[in-house]
């Protein structure tokens, strides 16, 4: 397949199509959980800890999974990941039924969905790439479907279907969750092997990661890309801890409203991701990333101010659609210019970064609601994300980025820096 061509293989088709039942199963339960922790605990940070536990993993064995991912098969990581995440919730299932469900299970269930999460996800952005051959196109199309599908199943559909499943039932939106796993379990055991790179030399598994690590400080487009993940991890999970607690008590939300109002910031994200391509073309990617994390920011401080719930609506909408083209343009600018042999270690690397930053906005969050007023994490949030517009733009602006796509376009020959081993790499010194 040429990219000329840019068709995309029958093979995405199924990794499509997994992504998107199990994104559909994510919903549900991104709706369902913290309303049913709220049935065990109106503690703020009790609710926190949940939410902080679902991304220690990637603080814990980030980069070390990334090195995993890049020592073994792809398409196998990924379908043992979602089939041990199915068990997992089963396993939750049947706490609910025995009635011995509490806060601690539930963090349990957090931290080990977010282990299973931290592989899948590292195995499927190295996956990609293999697929579609490095064609930065080819990656902006697939990205864009994965994304928009992603929100709408996640944030659109799952939601509201998770509010109104858990009123049939405790269990009802878990076992929902596994079967969604289950199935995309199935699913990516179908799609073709891709070769693994076979580094020239063995080395040890902590080299490897720190190879990895290294590459993408000593790049200042890489670098750019994973700060502002981070930066906005801390300000959107402080949101997270305390947005179920400040739709009910601030905007007067029942619990199937609650369900709606994150089902408005899903429909801003399938626009954003529909429309990142365009945005991509018309400013260039760099000032499209600046604009997007503006948008976000400004978005966020229109919800903490929000008189009613239509408002909020539309603020989250409108922080959706920054966040789905982000989600389009970044991925992809990310695996057009990286490696195959690092494309694992440095997604996992970008990704600690941006979910150890997770924990921190999440107790931050817990501790302004806590001390101030519950409004309080959202105006902090939005601070932080325009605080980081201002930093990132100038690490991804066009000028850089260009130069970046012209150092990796011959990637691929065997005689390219970016296909030697990564203990040899230079190629990231870009500037």
């Amino acid at each position: 397949m040429t990219a000329g061509i840019r068709q995309l293989p029958t093979g995405f088709g199924r990794l499509w199509t997994a992504q998107t039942v199990s994104s559909l199963g994510d919903g549900v339960s991104h709706a369902a959980l913290p309303l049913l922790a709220l049935t065990l605990t109106r503690d703020p940070m009790a609710l926190a800890a949940i939410t902080a536990a679902g991304t220690l993993p990637w603080l814990l064995f980030g980069v070390l999974g990334g090195a995993l991912v890049d020592r073994w098969d792809r398409r196998r990581v990924m379908w043992i990941a979602d089939a041990a995440r199915a068990v997992l919730l089963a396993i939750a299932a049947a706490a609910a039924v025995l009635d011995v469900l509490s806060i601690s299970l539930l963090a349990a269930v957090a931290f080990l969905l977010g282990l299973g999460g931290l592989f899948f996800d590292t195995a499927a952005t190295a996956y990609l790439p293999d697929l579609l051959g490095r064609d930065p196109a080819l990656l902006e199309r697939a990205n864009s479907r994965l994304r928009g599908a992603q929100t709408a199943m996640s944030g659109f559909a799952g939601p509201p279907a998770g509010s109104a499943l858990l009123a049939l039932g405790r269990t009802v939106p878990l076992l929902a969750d596994a079967v969604s796993f289950l199935v995309s379990a199935l699913l990516v055991r179908t799609l073709p092997t891709m070769p693994r790179p076979v580094p020239k030399v063995r080395e040890s598994l902590l080299r490897q990661a720190r190879a990895g690590a290294s590459y993408v400080f000593r790049d200042r487009v890489l670098l750019g890309l994973a700060l502002r993940p981070a930066v906005g991890n801390v300000a959107f999970l402080a949101v997270e801890t305390v947005l179920a607690l400040f739709a009910h008590e601030r905007l007067g939300i029942d619990t199937y409203g609650f369900g709606l109002l994150l089902t408005a910031e899903a429909t801003g994200g399938l626009l954003g991701a529909g429309i990142a391509s365009y945005l991509g073309r018309r400013l260039g990617t760099g000032t499209a990333l600046t604009c997007t994390a503006a948008v976000e920011g400004l978005a966020i401080l229109g919800l903490a101010a929000a008189p009613n719930p239509y408002v909020a609506g539309l603020a989250l909408a409108i922080c959706g659609a920054g966040m789905g083209a982000t989600m389009v343009l970044a991925p992809s600018l990310r695996q057009a210019i990286v490696p195959a042999p690092l494309m694992g270690r440095v997604a996992s690397t970008s990704r600690m970064l941006a979910m150890c930053a997770a924990p921190i906005g999440a107790f931050l969050g817990g501790w302004l609601a806590t001390t101030y007023d519950i409004r309080t994490p959202l105006y902090a949030a939005a601070g932080l994300l325009l605080a980081m517009t201002a930093v990132t733009a100038s690490m991804t602006s066009n000028r850089r980025v260009e130069a970046a796509l012209r150092a990796a376009a011959p990637a691929g020959g065997p005689d390219h820096p970016a296909s030697k081993d990564p203990a040899q790499e230079n190629a990231s010194d870009l500037l």
